[in-house]
């Protein structure tokens, strides 16, 4: 097996439904098949029901992984108004159904931009944060509740709410490091007094890389098997 030390930053499209390890795990799992030798890393964790940009780092470039975890992010998505989900998102059922047929769209717009700057932000029982060396959602899956976890300060630094078209409204959001937008639109609608829950979303771009300039998983795959023949590996 050869040793490709170089490495590379991959711009990955992530589907829907493939956690981020997962994306780790197909490329790192296709470079060894085909006698490629090489580290692989994420520089930023993207739900399973997210879709768009994850990026990659391989080989040496692993080692500036940290320097791409900082950069902010930028999403599209849309929110759920009128009903909410313990996990924020559409991992799990709808509750507390209401009518959202009161909301003018100049409320709406206002509660977007009440959510705009810094503030200590909570994460999610459903997210991979560790706690006592087992993942929240891990816990949570068991019905399991985690009250102390520890805040984070996080800034929003735009959340444009671009259509409203009740109960779902669209928008794109600009977010620090650490920032958990389903919790956003968990705030969303609790500042709107309805309630509502992330039903779609999508990362266009972290700092100046853009999706638009991504692959799909298995467009990277058949890439990494041409460079492995090309190389007579």
């Amino acid at each position: 097996m050869r040793e490709c030390e170089a490495g590379d930053f991959l711009l990955v499209d992530k589907p829907v439904g493939w956690t981020s390890f997962d994306v780790v795990a197909k490329i790192r799992n296709t470079y060894t098949a085909a006698g490629l030798r090489r580290k692989v890393g994420h520089c930023g964790t993207l739900d399973p029901q997210a879709s768009g940009l994850l990026i990659l780092a391989t080989g040496k470039k692993t080692k500036q992984i940290a320097s791409l975890e900082v950069l902010d992010k930028v999403y599209e998505g849309v929110i759920k108004l009128g009903v909410m989900t313990e996990s924020h998102d559409v991992e799990t059922p709808e509750y507390g159904q209401c009518s959202v047929n009161h909301l003018t769209v100049e409320e709406i717009h206002a509660a977007a931009a009440a959510l705009e700057g810094s503030h200590m932000q909570q994460p999610p029982m459903h997210s991979a944060v560790w706690h006592k060396g087992t993942r929240l959602y891990e816990l949570a899956r068991k019905g399991k509740n985690v009250a102390e976890r520890k805040a984070r300060k996080i800034c929003v630094n735009s959340f444009e709410v671009t259509a409203a078209d009740l109960p779902f409204v669209h928008f794109r959001m600009d977010v620090s490091k650490g920032a958990y937008v389903r919790v956003l639109a968990h705030d969303f609608g609790r500042k709107l007094g309805v309630g509502g829950y992330l039903y779609l979303l999508r990362r266009v771009s972290i700092g100046e890389f853009s999706v638009s300039d991504a692959s799909s998983v298995t467009g990277i795959v058949g890439a990494i098997v041409r460079e492995a023949k090309d190389s007579g590996t």
